[in-house]
């Protein structure tokens, strides 16, 4: 019993901590589904955390892969045994869940589930989610011991998914505050371009048959305040914080894009995620925008087979890596080209730098690091 309770606590710990190294919801639940699935030796694990409409806000699973998630569907419903347990809130186990009244049908892609174990995720009365295991590895399936540390399990987990949540609905009021400051800069920066811009179109228009060459003037002038309007508008506007960022956090923002990039391009690209430290808003929105420079350009200027980003924290400092095994090229010759001058701009903004390593035929490693 002592040792289940230390793996207990060994899981439990590293979801806790996934609160302050990936900070997104989202990545806790899958924090705490594979947890579980290591702790009791299952096949399959995944964690609903139900919507208002009947659906799941949240449902995240191990064991399945990416095709067969593609090829199973949308997102599962509140109905047959995940229903039942949301509505009942208490455990279940089953030797074959196929065979209980409850179960309903699978898509036709689905794994095929035999032995069952779910556990409600509580938070006093209130259901957070389900997390439910699969298929154990060993036979026998799962025994009342099993459950007994579920429910511990499942316990401490609620404790980690309602931190994340507390933390994602602050950031979110941070932002807030920083998109009002944006509409603010937008306002004061721009509007009043374009009300120069307006006064000295009608000028203009007004000199055009008494007065050619001052029309002239006037026109190379709103010619001058347009360029500046947008050069102030296309400022703000790249350091507006992604949407994503906002859903999803970093790590999987950027994971995602990669798994895009992944898709649509004939090289391989791949993700690779060390743990991550709690970063300020401005920081993510940043690293990201220079993880994104880094790829657009391997993808269209290296002709590489294979392009590789890595995501982590050492020393107190964010890092970077995006690593191709393309063409390469002369950094000295190239100068400050390729977006290059852009992505060390915003690492010296937060203090911190970007390094570019290439020669050619030898491909290119782009390394971003930032303090915390």
């Amino acid at each position: 019993m002592t040792e289940d309770r230390d793996a207990v606590l060994q899981a439990v710990s590293s979801a806790v901590l996934a609160v302050t190294r990936h900070l997104s919801v989202r990545e806790v639940l899958q924090v705490i589904v594979r947890s579980a699935q290591q702790l009791l030796d299952a096949r399959y694990a995944a964690l609903g955390v139900p919507d208002d409409q009947g659906a799941f806000a949240e449902f995240v699973a191990e064991g399945i892969s990416d095709e067969e998630w593609d090829a199973i569907g949308p997102m599962p419903r509140q109905h047959g045994m995940l229903g039942a347990m949301l509505r009942e809130g208490a455990p279940v186990r089953l030797p074959d869940i196929r065979r209980d009244p409850r179960f309903e049908y699978w898509p036709r892609a689905h794994p095929v589930l035999k032995d069952f174990l779910g556990v409600p995720i509580r938070d006093g009365d209130q259901v957070l989610g389900i997390v439910f295991l699969s298929n154990k590895r060993v036979p026998g399936g799962f025994t009342e011991a099993d459950q007994r540390l579920l429910t511990m399990f499942a316990a401490h987990a609620a404790i980690a998914l309602t931190n994340a949540r507390l933390y994602e609905r602050g950031r979110e009021l941070a932002l807030v505050e920083e998109r009002t400051r944006m509409a603010r800069e937008l306002h004061d920066a721009v509007t009043q371009k374009l009300f120069s811009l307006r006064l000295t179109t009608q000028a203009a228009a007004s000199l055009v048959t008494r007065d050619p060459a001052r029309a002239l003037e006037e026109l190379e002038r709103v010619e001058r305040l347009a360029g500046e309007a947008l050069a102030e508008l296309r400022a703000v506007i790249v350091e507006l914080r992604p949407a994503e960022l906002d859903r999803h956090g970093l790590a999987e923002t950027l994971r995602k894009h990669v798994r895009l990039l992944d898709r649509l391009h004939p090289a391989s690209f791949t993700f690779d995620e060390a743990p991550v430290c709690s970063l300020e808003p401005v920081t993510e929105v940043a690293v990201l925008r220079v993880a994104q420079e880094a790829l657009h350009n391997a993808s269209r200027h290296s002709a590489a087979r294979a392009v590789g980003v890595r995501l982590g924290c050492e020393a107190g400092r964010v890092i970077l890596e995006v690593r191709d095994d393309g063409a390469g090229f002369d950094v000295a010759a190239a100068g400050r080209g390729l977006g290059i001058a852009s992505m060390e701009d915003r690492a010296q903004a937060l203090g911190g730098s970007v390094r570019v390593t290439s020669e050619p035929g030898h491909g290119t490693l782009v390394r971003m690091e930032v303090p915390v």
